[in-house]
């Protein structure tokens, strides 16, 4: 079973850690078909295509909601999302040919009715032989090289904040909350987000299937992947509430879409993928 199977109860098969990154030079010839990764997040939109490199826009109104195509890292705006994609692609010298696999990264802990709209989007824009799911904390540890072992890590996005403990990259238990840095512009204090963040850390430390797991990733730290990540005041108040180290990944706002690309191209080097 994949790492790309839809989420049913909270557990979370996958397969091993991809050890490969993604190369920003021509694809090799085994690897067929053209994969693609893509993540429609509330605060920016990215697509990566081996060879070609990474393309980024803003996700809609920076400030606002009412009129954004993805609002708390769930699709609002079908059509929306899917110009919004298409036009972004579009900044590639050649289109993307028909029949790729695309990987999309999902929020943790994502709803059936969310993946099938996701679906919908990457199935008009790229019309794709597989769409795979891989949620979006999982793909930032694959893409900061923090997947071995065991990790705790929080995205601490535009509008939605996910923490998650994880095994050898597999999501053993994660928790979300629709708030995030675009709040900050609407008032919310620094601490609101450093709490909120705080308070879903101790709730896996509490839940009894991972307090082992979870208690074994804290002698590592806490890994903050996002715009958040970007925010020194609010990394040092995490610290000062959870009193465990908590980093910054080497680059925060592309880790997940670093690693969305290296399991695009696992995906496509599986015969299932063909």
């Amino acid at each position: 079973m994949s790492v790309f199977t839809t989420i049913a109860s909270g557990r979370y098969p996958c397969n091993g850690p991809v050890s490969e990154s993604p190369a920003e030079t021509q694809a090799s010839a085994e690897t067929s078909p053209t994969v693609v990764a893509a993540i429609l997040g509330s605060g920016r939109t990215q697509v990566w295509v081996p060879g070609r490199g990474s393309l980024t826009c803003p996700s809609g109104n920076t400030v606002g909601t009412s009129h954004a195509p993805v609002r708390r890292g769930r699709v609002a705006d079908r059509l929306g999302c899917v110009d919004l994609l298409a036009d972004l692609i579009r900044r590639y010298r050649d289109p993307i040919p028909a029949g790729s696999v695309v990987v999309v990264c999902r929020p943790v802990l994502a709803t059936m009715a969310e993946q099938h709209v996701l679906r919908q989007v990457a199935t008009a824009v790229f019309v794709p032989s597989r769409v795979l799911f891989i949620d979006t904390v999982r793909a930032a540890a694959i893409g900061a090289g923090g997947a071995a072992g065991a990790l705790l890590i929080a995205d601490i996005g535009a509008e939605l904040i996910e923490v998650a403990a994880l095994q050898h990259g597999r999501v053993k238990a994660a928790r979300r909350m629709d708030l995030g840095t675009r709040d900050l512009k609407r008032g919310a204090p620094i601490e609101a987000l450093a709490h909120a963040t705080t308070r879903m850390v101790n709730e896996l430390r509490l839940e009894p299937a991972t307090k082992a797991l979870v208690t074994a990733a804290l002698t590592r730290g806490l890994m903050v992947v996002g715009d958040g990540a970007l925010i020194p005041s609010l990394m040092l108040q995490i610290t000062a509430d959870l009193r465990i180290p908590v980093r910054s990944a080497a680059a925060p706002r592309t880790a997940a879409l670093n690693g969305a690309g290296l399991a695009a191209m696992a995906a496509a080097r599986d015969p299932s993928s063909r």
